[in-house]
């Protein structure tokens, strides 16, 4: 038995929450990762996980071996990027994640240009609006909106964005343009269900937040639909204010409400916690930090 592969397996499973989770991060079939957990078991002579529940539930002396486990293979991992010279100049491979379209319109043009700095490093760029573990998903960093929940990550502040309102000239002029948020009661509004499942939307009135429950006649699962939407004329949509931005210049979409606007969701980059910072993060950083503070207009860095 490969103990180092076995040990692997086990840490991927318990941070994953199953073994089918496992088995499909580390893309090897889900009888060799039971049967190496299985090995370990035996090998040990105890028992790692209870049997028969769909999530992976580790018995006290699992969750013991995990975290040895863990440490292992961290400092198996950090010997190996050492020996490949991750410490010592900028170079590997550089995975990261953001938003889609915050994503394609602010970092693209930055990883670009860090490429040219950089020529050593390669990138592979995510660009997802789902929420991605860095951890469990071997991720170095990514770009984030909204506020950071405590946890094992780092983060940098490069900038904020806000929730708006908005609709197109051609609407507003069939319907009226709404003066305060329980307007919106008289409105066709765009809803995006990705985010929310429910049709209130907070506002901010001094210091106090109201909500509002609006009627949605549209609702999409990605905020560019609910722009485009919007454009088009089916109603008013809140989207994040990066969003729309080339449509308020052109004019095709018209913000409202902004006397009500909530406070502004922070943007920051973040990664995970730890011992020693590879250069080619540490480079990435550097570079993008300064550059992405610039193109989001954020001052009080």
């Amino acid at each position: 038995m490969d103990r180092l592969e076995a040990m692997t397996i086990l840490v991927t499973a318990a941070d994953s929450g199953s073994l089918s989770a496992a088995s499909r991060q580390l893309r090897i079939p889900l009888a060799t990762v039971s049967r190496r957990v299985s090995d370990l078991e035996e090998h040990l002579n105890v028992r790692l996980l209870h049997r028969g529940g769909r999530k992976l539930v580790l018995t006290d002396i699992g969750r013991s071996y995990v975290a040895s486990c863990r440490r292992i293979v961290e400092e198996i991992a950090e010997v190996e990027r050492t020996a490949a010279g991750e410490y010592r100049a900028p170079q590997g491979e550089l995975i990261v994640t953001a938003p889609a379209v915050m994503g394609r319109s602010h970092l693209l043009p930055i990883v670009v240009e860090f490429q040219r700095a950089f020529p050593d490093v390669r990138v592979r760029v995510q660009f997802t609006d789902r929420y991605v573990n860095l951890i469990e998903e071997h991720v170095d960093l990514a770009m984030r909106i909204g506020e950071l929940p405590d946890s094992n990550t780092i983060g940098t502040r490069v900038g904020a964005v806000g929730l708006v309102a908005c609709a197109s000239p051609a609407y507003l002029k069939t319907r009226g343009t709404p003066k305060r948020p329980a307007d919106l009661a008289d409105h066709d509004c765009i809803t995006q269900q990705a985010h929310t499942a429910t049709s209130d939307w907070k506002f901010s009135t001094g210091r106090n937040e109201q909500t509002v429950e609006v009627r949605c006649r549209l609702a999409v699962s990605l905020a560019e639909a609910a722009v485009a939407a919007a454009v088009s004329g089916a109603g008013i949509a809140r989207v994040l204010s990066y969003l729309i931005a080339d449509e308020l210049k052109k004019r095709t979409l018209v913000k409202l409400l902004g006397a009500y606007e909530s406070t502004p969701l922070p943007v920051s980059l973040i990664y995970p916690s730890q011992r020693q910072v590879p250069l080619k993060l540490r480079a990435f950083l550097d570079f993008a930090t300064p550059r992405l503070r610039k193109r989001l207009g954020y001052r009080n860095a």
